[in-house]
Parts: C-alpha cells; sequence; structure tokens
C-alpha cells in the first residue's frame, strides 16, 4: 500500500510513463541499447528525488526489453542484445504475413514475465535483505569477490579479460580521498578528483559516447515490415502454442536473473534451446515457431526484473546496467542493499509498486503504437547522433558543473571506442568502479577488526563459504580454458595429418 501511494502519485507516475516511453525508443532504435540509454540520462535525473529518478531509469531498463523485440520482428535487427533470439522466428513470421501476431505474442509475453518478477520481487527481496543485514565486513568483502568472479565467469568475453577490467575499475575507484585516512590519493592536485572519478562521466563515456563513436559507421535503416492494427491478434492455435513457453521463459528468467551476469542475454538464449528441444515439431524453429518468440522474450523480461533483487536486497550489481541504478541512487545520498528497505520504505516500495503500472503502461504502448516507433527507425544516424553527444556533453557537465568531468567523459568515450576494437567488456570496468567504495572499506574494516590477520575471512562460516564458491568458479573456468586448448591441439594435429 506504501509502494502504490508513492507510484500513483502523479509526479512519479509521470517520470514512470517517461521512462517506459524512453526505454522503448532505446530498444527500437538498433545500436544504443538500455544501458547507454540510462547512462546518457543519469545526469537528467541529478534535480529529482531519488524515488522518481530510479523509476525512470528501471523503465527504461525494462522498457528496452520491451522495444528490442519490434525491430527484430520486423527488420531482423535486434534493437537490444536481448531480442537476438526473436530475430529468428520472429522475422520469420513476418515474412510469412503474421508479423502483428508475433508483436502480439512477445508484447503479452513480457507483461506476464515482467509481472510475475515483480510479483517474485516483493516476496523475495525483504526476507534477503533481513537475512544479509547479519553480514559484517568480511561476509560483504566475501560477497563483493564472489560477485565479480561470477560476473566474469558467466561473461562472453574471457575470464582474464573480464577479471583485468574489474581490476582497472577498482583501480580508478580509488583516486580521491582516502575513506579511512582522510588523505588525497592519486589525485594530481586537481581538486575536482577529491571526491573520486564520478560513476556518470565514466558511464556516459564509455556506453553512451563509446557506443555511438563504435556504431558511427553503420547504418541501421532499412527495409521494414509494416504490420495493420487488425493483423495484431493472433488466432487460437498461436495462443495455444505460446502458452507453455510464456511460462516456462517467465519462471527460467526470474532464476536466472538473480545471478550476476548477463542475465537477460543468457536468459533468451537458454530459453530458445530448451523450446527447441522440447517442441514435437523442431524443424519449425527457425521458420516461424511461435514459441521461438514467445520464449525468449518472456525470458528476458524476467531476467531484467529479477536482477533487481540482489541489487535492492544486497546491493550487488548483477551487471553493468543494476551497477548504473545503483549510482543513481549514491548520486541522490541512498545506499543500495539490505537497509533500503527499513532505513527508505517509500524509494524502495515506491520502486516495486512502480514496476507494476510500468507494465501495464508498456503493454498499452507496444501494440497499439508500434506504427509509430517503427517510424524511427527511418532516422538517419547522422542527424541522431550529434544530438545524442550533445546530450552528453550538457548532462555531464551540469551534474557537477566540472569541465573536469566532460573531460574524463570524453576520456572514457575514447576508452570504450578502443576496448570494443580490442574486444575488451568495458561493463566490468564500471562495475569495479561502483562497488570500490563498498569493497575497500569492508575489506580495511575486517582487516582493523582482526588486527591485520587475512584469516578473519576464513574463520567466519559464511565468508568462508562464499570465498570456496569463489575458487570453484576459477578453478572450473581453468578446467574449460585447458580442455579449449587441448581441443585445439588435437584439431591442429588432425589438420596436419590431412594435409599430410
Amino acid at each position: 500500500m506504501l509502494g502504490f501511494s508513492v507510484a500513483l502519485q502523479p509526479g512519479v507516475l509521470w517520470y514512470a510513463v517517461l521512462g517506459c516511453v524512453v526505454g522503448t525508443l532505446v530498444g527500437v532504435l538498433p545500436g544504443i541499447g538500455p544501458l547507454a540509454g540510462i547512462s546518457i540520462l543519469l545526469p537528467v535525473t541529478y534535480g529529482l528525488d531519488a524515488t522518481k529518478a530510479i523509476v525512470m531509469l528501471a523503465g527504461i531498463y525494462y522498457g528496452s526489453q520491451y522495444g528490442g523485440s519490434t525491430t527484430s520482428i520486423l527488420m531482423r535487427i535486434p534493437g537490444e542484445a536481448s531480442s537476438v533470439m526473436t530475430c529468428i522466428d520472429g522475422y520469420a513470421m513476418a515474412q510469412k504475413g503474421r508479423a502483428g501476431a508475433a508483436l502480439c505474442i512477445a508484447a503479452v509475453g513480457s507483461f506476464i514475465a515482467g509481472t510475475f518478477g515483480v510479483i517474485m520481487l516483493t516476496l523475495v527481496a525483504p526476507p534477503l535483505a533481513n537475512f544479509a543485514l547479519r553480514f559484517g565486513p568480511p561476509e560483504y568483502t566475501a560477497l563483493l569477490v564472489l560477485g565479480l568472479i561470477f560476473l566474469a565467469y558467466m561473461s562472453s568475453t574471457s575470464l582474464v579479460r573480464t577479471l583485468l577490467m574489474a581490476s582497472v575499475g577498482l583501480l580508478l575507484g580509488t583516486i580521491g580521498i582516502d575513506v579511512m585516512t582522510g588523505h588525497f590519493r592519486y589525485s594530481f592536485d586537481i581538486k575536482e578528483l577529491g571526491d573520486g572519478i564520478g560513476i556518470v562521466p565514466v558511464a556516459v563515456g564509455l556506453f553512451g559516447l563509446g557506443e555511438i563513436l563504435s556504431r558511427a559507421s553503420k547504418d541501421a535503416t532499412g527495409q521494414v515490415i509494416r504490420p495493420k492494427l487488425r493483423e495484431l491478434l493472433p488466432s487460437r492455435e498461436e495462443w495455444r502454442q505460446s502458452r507453455m513457453p510464456i511460462a516456462r521463459g517467465t519462471v527460467l528468467g526470474f532464476l536466472i536473473g538473480i545471478v550476476p551476469g548477463s542475465a537477460h542475454i543468457i536468459s533468451s538464449f537458454l530459453s530458445y534451446a530448451i523450446e527447441k528441444r522440447i517442441s514435437k515439431h523442431p524443424e519449425e524453429f527457425g521458420k516461424g515457431a511461435v514459441a521461438g518468440v514467445a520464449g525468449p522474450e518472456s525470458a528476458n523480461n524476467s531476467a531484467s526484473t529479477g536482477a533487481f533483487v540482489p541489487m535492492l536486497a544486497l546491493g550487488i550489481p548483477t551487471g553493468p546496467v543494476t551497477a548504473v541504478l545503483i549510482a543513481a541512487l549514491m548520486l541522490h545520498g541512498i545506499p543500495a542493499g539490505p537497509t533500503l528497505v527499513n532505513d527508505h520504505p517509500q524509494v524502495f516500495w515506491g520502486f516495486v509498486a512502480s514496476m507494476y503500472v510500468g507494465n501495464l503502461v508498456l503493454l498499452a504502448l507496444n501494440l497499439p503504437l508500434v506504427g509509430m516507433f517503427v517510424n524511427l527507425l527511418r532516422i538517419r544516424y547522422y542527424y541522431l547522433y550529434p544530438l545524442i553527444i550533445m546530450f552528453c556533453i550538457i548532462g555531464v557537465y551540469e551534474v557537477n558543473n566540472s569541465i573536469i568531468d566532460v573531460w574524463i567523459m570524453l576520456i572514457m568515450g575514447v576508452a570504450g571506442y578502443l576496448l570494443r576494437k580490442f574486444d575488451f567488456d568495458p561493463a566490468p570496468l564500471v562495475l569495479g568502479l561502483v562497488i570500490t567504495p563498498t569493497f575497500e572499506l569492508s575489506l580495511r574494516q575486517s582487516l582493523v577488526m582482526s588486527s591485520g590477520d587475512w584469516f578473519i575471512f576464513f574463520q567466519r562460516p559464511i565468508s568462508a563459504t562464499l570465498f570456496a564458491c569463489s575458487a570453484i568458479l576459477l578453478l572450473l573456468a581453468a578446467y574449460s580454458m585447458i580442455s579449449r586448448r587441448d581441443w585445439r591441439a588435437k584439431l591442429a594435429e588432425v589438420d596436419a595429418a590431412d594435409k599430410g
């Protein structure tokens, strides 16, 4: 009741709707994605209160999951990474004249999955937060280490590259005033760096400017299949075929979502694989199977909501998007974690209730207005990108009225472009930067508690268990790397024998 009393206030409701609309646009426009969209608009929230800010940014996140399906189905261009699997059968359905049915199934599946995810978030997050209140500094240190290693283990790039990026983020996070001694560190006598490198310019630079620089040479406009409003309703048989895939994708997505990593992407791939495996007609997949649209779309929306559980209850980012959302809360002086439910109930429950409202708004947006959103695909990027860059610069400057932040954003933009060119994922860098204050403080408090004895982490059952899990993940990653090398060596021997 507290949540709905907050979420239904006209001001909060307006920002929830605005976030959903912007999220849909971000999802529809190929190459931008929710991370770049949230990063670009993060400075805009500086003048808002924490509830409105987090509600709007979260609306962009789960709104992009809806919007990404539009271009996947109508153009076979994934508007968002998690919509890659929807391209396969969604576009095939569109070519058969069932574009409207595919869009409707994707929207309804997303609505059901998103609503289920919010209900589970309502039930799971508060007890998990109460359990986490038992955590002391050693447990928090171990939990953050496990989160980083798990993210690296689940990453699409190599474990070593991901951990390297996270380490760079941790190092950048140490710039500024030492939290325990008050001394300046690594600031090069630049007073503006006393508070450290801001998360806003880094996120906007890496994901906003960096994404634009890497995509600027690509023009994604092309032939668009335009569905008619009267063709939006699927047939009774299509509803029947989509029912169980939506249910399976919803549950699977939420379970994957609470695990650190690119959950919404992993869940859509896994859902598609499961649907194809258990289908009585697997030969239809790739040729317009309804389950190939319903399952992945439900899974990625449910996973997006599930990712908020560890973020709100534990203060642990499960991916770069939740890291930026935690940064948004920190920007407004509110720490994400176990104390959020009790200390800031209006923010927590207002945010949860706004997601119920947001799912209804997105269902209303993504069916009747699909024709309007499709027209955005006709905008050439050489008009769109300069406007986005202008908003990036103005937004970053407005946060602290600091030209240093603008320079940091520009440097990070170039760095983001180079990292993409050399196949490095910049997301762990932001994760490292976001968790550095909590990680450093908990680590140093732990060592103060034990008079410098590192064995304190293995003397406490919870922290010892978490570190053991981290060690197991590293061993599994090492085993997988060795196995891949062995296979490559065997393949090389076979090729050499064939040539001989």
